[in-house]
């Protein structure tokens, strides 16, 4: 047996074993459903743009280059059509067999949501959700996605996707609820993730149960924390759950 299927037949007997489990995913988790992730080579950070993907996505540039945003945001992080791939599928499967509590996301697609799972909490928001600056009218990402230009309210005011862009804070509630989960997990599964977004990355400080497993494609600064590491495939991983 191949030291890869002996991490794998140890993660499996894990899961079996335990009923607290919590997963903690960013972009690779998404990136099998078509969704292109930031950092990897085909990453929207390795596109050619007037401006970085970095200067488009921050408040500032929101305020003042709102056209400029709003073609840039259609374009590139929105993904209404995208499907749930075997990770998401597995991870709400093992929510419904109560042995998952939460699954905690970086990723601002739903697609948990679209696979079943139910305690989902979205450290940097929704492109599905989207309000109005002015009145604070909620719309769904058809708003956005059917207007030109900026998208804006019956009342006048400018819609907002409800996504955390640079400059901005995630949301305090979110964050003490996410950490309230990883500090009471038995087991924590991180998953397509770099590690390297900050203060979400430091979220695994919490962490004071017993195994941490580690799935993503190419190393990460946590390796080394981790008691199982696969690098590999997260839905290709996790398909063993279905």
């Amino acid at each position: 047996m191949s030291e890869e299927l002996k991490r794998i037949e140890e993660l499996k007997k894990i899961v079996e074993e335990t009923d607290n489990i919590v997963f903690f995913g960013g972009a690779g988790v998404s990136t099998e459903s078509g969704i292109p992730d930031f950092r990897s080579v085909d990453g929207l950070y390795n596109q050619k743009y007037d401006y970085p993907p970095e200067t488009i996505l921050s408040h500032t540039f929101f305020m003042n280059r709102p056209d400029e945003f709003f073609r840039f945001y259609r374009d590139k992080m929105t993904a209404e059509n995208a499907e749930p791939n075997n990770a998401h599928k597995a991870l709400a499967k093992l929510e419904r067999e109560g042995k998952l509590k939460a699954v905690i996301t970086q990723n601002i697609d739903g697609l948990h949501q679209k696979a079943g799972s139910r305690e989902v909490l979205e450290l940097h928001g929704s492109t599905l959700r989207n309000y109005c600056m002015k009145c604070g009218k909620f719309y769904d990402i058809s708003a956005v996605m059917n207007s030109d230009g900026v998208p804006e309210c019956e009342c006048g005011g400018r819609i907002k996707p409800d996504v955390v862009l640079y400059e901005e804070g995630l949301d305090d509630e979110t964050v003490a609820k996410a950490i309230d989960y990883i500090r009471n997990a038995k087991t924590l599964i991180i998953g397509g993730t770099s590690l390297v977004v900050y203060p979400a990355a430091g979220f695994i400080n919490y962490f004071k149960g017993d195994k941490i497993i580690l799935i993503n494609k190419t190393p990460t600064q946590a390796d080394s924390r981790a008691d199982i590491v696969i690098h590999d495939s997260i839905g290709k991983v996790l398909s063993m759950f279905l």
